[in-house]
């Protein structure tokens, strides 16, 4: 029996009106020591569902009642790779897709190009439902081209078209999705995370900024509880070793500022871009924390690094979950370098190989690891970069100053 819905066995549980029927039905019928005597309360005959195998679906575990979720045998099954999704997409979603719309078999030919521009740039997912819907778009635009062949009765066969990154924009129009990881850290302040969704792994942006005040934090971007206690983390072990972080000059010497008084004479303001997805989880300690020592001491977070992992208050880095689709996703993106937690070494086992391959993995088991890592190096100044370092930090008092 197969539970199919748009997320299975949660939207059968959570049936409107229904619920609570449901939820005890399933627990019955997916208990052995229950479901071998099972009857049925419309026709009132029992039922031996012992020999019976009971598969469902479901994008989100937390979500189903811990006693029918007891009762399940659970399978996860992560995220397509490029390469998985580029031989799927050749293989099976191109050719379905030309047959489906009533052309001929050799009447479309899509580059390599064409076709790894279409899985970076128009779609976003961790299957390849919407990479199919995505090729079909393509072959309907060449099945009016095809059709309109035919009604002019030409003589000549109809010319396989070779759809490439031009033809791509012509008919998707402009691309749907963009990896503006090095466009996005231009400035201190600025971090990548690595998130776990239902739909796979994503990027996750920290952004950070400052400003006189009187010790205000300010947190937006939709986040769920267990996000915030990450900031507030995150602050603590920042205030435990401020006087080890290297603080930058222009933010200790504002006017009527008190080094030893820092934290309550500036307000903080930390936001998660895409304000609009609901956030949560404690994976992103690591990622605020280096968003605001970057902030902080005004050294960039290097472009090419992205991080995942929990802090607690003494900087001891913890394990999480969903590393295969967090890597996968940092793949994806371009990036080359991951700091993961470093008891999370042994979650490699299930990262495919190609992923491996063009990634080095930093493993660190506290926070200054990650910070050395991750923020780029200082340089010694020449004579001209002091100069010029003098001018930008009174222009940033100046600005300060005045807010």
């Amino acid at each position: 029996f197969f539970f199919q819905a748009e997320d299975g066995i949660r939207d059968f549980c959570l049936s409107r009106g229904l619920g609570d029927v449901y939820k005890r039905q399933l627990l019955e019928v997916l208990d052995p020591s229950q479901n071998n005597s099972f009857v049925d309360h419309y026709l009132s005959v029992p039922f031996d569902l012992s020999k019976v195998v009971f598969i469902a679906t479901a994008n989100k575990l937390e979500t189903i009642q811990p006693a029918l979720l007891d009762r399940l045998e659970v399978i996860t099954i992560p995220g397509y790779t490029f390469n998985e999704k580029f031989d799927i997409a050749r293989r099976y979603l191109v050719p379905k897709a030309i047959n489906e719309n009533g052309l001929p078999p050799n009447s479309i030919e899509v580059t390599t190009e064409a076709l790894s521009s279409t899985i970076n740039n128009y779609t976003r997912e961790a299957g390849v439902r919407e990479l199919g819907r995505v090729i079909s778009t393509i072959c309907r635009k060449v099945a009016v081209r095809y059709s309109e062949h035919l009604s002019s009765k030409s003589q000549q066969p109809f010319e396989t078209v070779h759809v490439t990154n031009e033809i791509l924009h012509e008919y998707l129009g402009p691309a749907a999705y963009e990896f503006d990881v090095r466009e996005r850290i231009v400035h201190p302040g600025v971090s990548t995370g690595l998130a776990w969704t239902s739909a796979g792994g994503k990027i996750l942006y920290v952004e950070t900024s400052i400003s006189r005040g009187k010790g205000k934090i300010e947190i937006t971007g939709q986040l769920g509880e267990v996000m915030k206690e990450s900031v507030l983390t995150a602050i603590g072990w920042i205030k435990s070793n401020f006087e080890n972080l290297g603080i930058s000059n222009d933010l200790l010497t504002l006017p009527n500022q008190d080094p030893s008084n820092f934290f309550d004479s500036v307000d903080i303001h930390i936001h998660f871009p895409s304000a609009a997805i609901p956030k949560d989880g404690p994976s992103a300690g690591v990622t605020i924390t280096t968003a605001l020592v970057s902030l902080l001491t005004n050294r960039k977070v290097n472009s090419n690094v992205a991080m995942t992992g929990e802090i607690s208050l003494k900087g001891i880095v913890l394990p999480v979950g969903g590393i295969k689709e967090k890597t996968i996703a940092a793949h994806t993106a371009g990036i080359r370098t991951v700091i993961l937690p470093k008891r999370n070494k042994k979650d490699l086992v299930d990262i495919p190989e190609e992923v491996k391959k063009d990634i080095n993995f930093v493993f660190a088991s506290h926070v200054s690891e990650v910070l050395e890592c991750a923020l780029e190096k200082k340089e010694d100044p020449t004579p001209e970069n002091q100069l010029e370092d003098a001018r930008n930090r009174m222009n940033n008092i100046n600005r300060l100053s005045k807010l």
